[in-house]
């Protein structure tokens, strides 16, 4: 059964180093997610955090001259948690791997494991990657100059390791999580993903080493205090701890499971196989669902800091500014798939759809009651088919928005349907010619003008309210401008299953031209 809460959680991300535009793009899709679900009124929980432990933090660290822990706390204090400011992220919390609210809770669950005889002793030799942080299957590895086996995703030299570790018996649980995703299809999701996981479970899963003797940057095992838990297990664990796993029972099952987890599609095995199998052992309930989104490429390569194409989000947002930043790559790229990053695409777009479509709908309508009506909206004394034809676009606007982004993650698709509303409204005033119609001062003259003047404004207050888990800046502006705030109280407050209801804004509101929602573009910086 679905908690009572809307949870929704990021990946926990390495500190190895500051943010790129990957890890920010399926931050803000949590965002705008969550934000869209408060907004139709639902109690929502939405966490992210840091992933703070393991062989990768540790030889950072030691590559810097600092302790791990005093390199994690500068990353975390300079980087990661002022972005997520700085991109308008409404989280509710914010994990650290290192936090005692954590370790403790993660020794717990792991001494339940192996209490209950999920774990046992062993040892192991293989492949492993220390940026995945992961043995390695044949399957998994590339070949390089002279024969060197590399990692497939990082693309550097594996290393061969041969230590004692304790494992869970992860192998059991290839036929419980086959019952499952037949009797839950939408649990993982685009379905390139879930096939690439059913395929894998269905070669027979190998036991999960769980502890590392060979350094000791992590959770060490409670029974073992040789061995710290695999960084994996550990990381996993945070969907739980944060939310009171241990601590707070009352508001653990309020809670816990998390509706949507979203990850990179290289993380996918871990969150779709291993963490539903923990969960299974240990007699807690599976998330709702594992939403895989694809790669930014930049230049055919897949964004990441080791490919040296980690573009800070700082250098988009001081030249397009935050919400068009937000807006940009959900509407650019479907969720789910690999998307490529130009600039000259973000420039395209901004110029045509944020500043010609909506910034200019919105700066031409605030500007004509202004200059008609002395900035007082005035009522519709009468619609016609052209205003109805407005009604019905808006409330397929909303219908739309809301299935795609609040139930089926198709933020591009829901991103779509308010801007077709907008070129309708766009279009609208083409054929209405409200400039026109204003030299007919007769009574007739005037109430159409009334009548074209709010329908448009009308529509702006759907779209202001369509926008906001989007654009929250430029849609309080925009709701500022219409004078909505007096009359309907604030947008945060506006139900987005509710915008399409006609007639919301009153006649009298006081609109303004205010300072325009997406200026023009200075040249590209150097």
């Amino acid at each position: 059964m679905p908690s009572p809460t809307y949870y929704v959680s990021t990946p926990i991300y390495y500190v190895n180093d500051a943010p790129h535009l990957g890890h920010a793009y399926t931050t803000v899709a949590g965002d705008v997610l969550t934000r869209w679900h408060r907004q139709r009124g639902e109690k929502v929980w939405y966490l992210t955090g840091t992933d703070e432990h393991g062989q990768k933090i540790m030889r950072t660290a030691e590559a810097n001259g600092v302790t791990p822990q005093e390199w994690c706390d500068k990353l975390v204090g300079e980087a990661w948690q002022p972005l997520w400011e700085h991109l308008n992220i409404a989280n509710d919390d914010f994990i650290r791997t290192t936090q005692k609210r954590h370790t403790d809770r993660v020794q717990e669950f792991v001494q339940d494991l192996y209490d209950k005889g999920e774990i046992y002793k062993g040892g192991y030799e293989g492949p492993y990657c220390v940026g995945c942080e992961e043995y390695k299957l044949p399957g998994d590895l590339i070949e390089g100059e002279g024969g060197t086996q590399l990692c497939a995703i990082h693309k550097k030299p594996v290393e061969l390791l041969k230590e004692e570790n304790y494992f869970f018996k992860l192998s059991e649980y290839g036929p419980k999580l086959l019952e499952f995703y037949e009797a839950n299809p939408g649990f993982i999701q685009p379905e390139s993903a879930r096939n690439e996981v059913l395929n894998f479970v269905k070669q027979g899963l190998q036991d999960l080493s769980i502890s590392r003797s060979t350094f000791d940057w992590g959770v060490p095992v409670p029974w073992d205090t040789k061995h710290v838990i695999y960084v994996w297990v550990d990381a996993l664990l945070n969907y739980a701890t944060a939310v009171g796993y241990g601590a707070d029972q009352a508001r653990f099952e309020e809670i816990f499971p998390a509706d949507v987890h979203l990850v990179g599609k290289d993380i996918l095995r871990f969150h779709a196989i291993i963490w539903p199998a923990m969960l299974m052992a240990n007699g807690l309930p599976v998330p709702g669902r594992v939403a895989a989104n694809g790669w930014l490429m930049v230049g055919g390569e897949k964004m990441s800091k080791s490919n040296l194409t980690g573009i800070k989000p700082q250098d988009l947002t001081s030249h397009f500014g935050v919400d068009a930043y937000r807006w940009y790559f959900l509407r650019a790229i479907a969720f789910g798939q690999d998307g490529s990053f130009s600039w000259e695409d973000f420039t395209a777009r901004y110029t045509s759809e944020l500043a010609n479509d909506y910034g200019n709908l919105a700066s031409r309508v605030a500007a004509m009651v202004g200059k008609y009506f002395g900035g007082e909206l005035p009522a519709a004394p009468a619609d016609g088919d052209a205003e109805r034809a407005v009604h019905d676009g808006l409330a397929t606007a909303v219908a739309e928005a809301d299935r795609r982004i609040g139930d089926e993650l198709d933020f591009q698709g829901g991103i779509l349907a308010v801007f077709d509303f907008v070129k309708q409204v766009n279009g609208y005033l083409t054929e209405q010619e409200p400039w026109k119609v204003a030299k007919d001062e007769s009574a007739e003259g005037r109430d159409r003008l009334a009548t074209i003047l709010y329908t448009a404004a009308e529509a702006l207050r759907g779209i202001a309210v369509l926008l906001n888990p989007v654009m929250p800046e430029t849609s309080q502006k925009l709701w500022d401008s219409l004078g909505a705030e007096a009359a309907l109280g604030a947008l945060a407050g506006q139900r987005v299953q509710d915008a399409g209801a006609w007639g919301a804004l009153a006649p009298g509101a006081k609109v303004t031209k205010g300072a325009v929602l997406f200026p023009r573009l200075e040249e590209k910086p150097a």
